[in-house]
């Protein structure tokens, strides 16, 4: 548990951590939360108990549930892209999605927080932006990533749908290297597509 600030001051009023780390720690909470709870457990009261703070802090910085959903999913997805980047600093594609398995492993909260929003939105049409949101983010991180690699976006959905299989096998399993060798196969398709992609505008150049 993290602790951010003491619930009240000698004064009776509510501390307030500045808006940056105490807005994170607020955020981590939500994920947790979620992650052990479900959503339905997702409330001011829960989020400010396991961050040690007043639930009046957290309705301060959020407004709103909504909103608190929202912006959780949003901290989830900012630090899913930029931590499990699907283009390695290599730039080549024997090296996609290398450090995905390590990431998963590292911070399974993440993820399950995610899967039990996804979840709950077949049940709670009114959370449906909220998964719209978070498919959009990562299909273009895919559609990026490909765009890297000279692959056509006609591999965008299949590779996207790859990939959730994996994250949500190791987040529910535990099995990393699972996820490494489905990452491998993966690659090693894409290069076949890619090979076969480029012979055939040879032979549209040719003809």
């Amino acid at each position: 548990m993290t602790v951010v600030a003491e619930a009240t001051d000698e004064a009776g009023q509510d501390a307030r951590p500045g808006y940056g780390e105490g807005r994170e720690a607020l955020l981590a909470a939500a994920v947790r939360v979620v992650a052990h709870g479900g959503l339905r457990k997702l409330t001011y009261r829960s989020v400010a108990a396991e961050a040690g703070v007043s639930h009046g802090l957290v309705a301060h910085h959020f407004g709103s549930r909504d909103i608190l959903i929202e912006r959780a999913l949003q901290w989830c997805v900012r630090r899913s892209l930029d931590t499990s980047s699907l283009v390695p600093a290599s730039g080549k594609l024997e090296d996609f999605a290398g450090t995905l398995a390590t990431f998963i492993a590292a911070d399974p909260e993440l993820q399950a927080f995610q899967y039990e929003l996804k979840l709950e939105s077949s049940r709670s049409p009114e959370l449906r932006h909220h998964l719209d949101m978070l498919y959009d983010a990562y299909r273009t991180a895919v559609r990026e990533a490909l765009d890297c690699f000279g692959i056509s976006e006609d591999m965008v959905e299949i590779v996207f749908a790859a990939l959730e299989g994996l994250v949500f096998h190791q987040t529910t399993s535990g099995n990393q290297r699972a996820t490494e060798q489905g990452v491998e196969a993966l690659r090693r398709l894409l290069a076949v597509h890619r090979a076969q992609q480029s012979t055939e505008s040879s032979g549209k150049t040719v003809n």
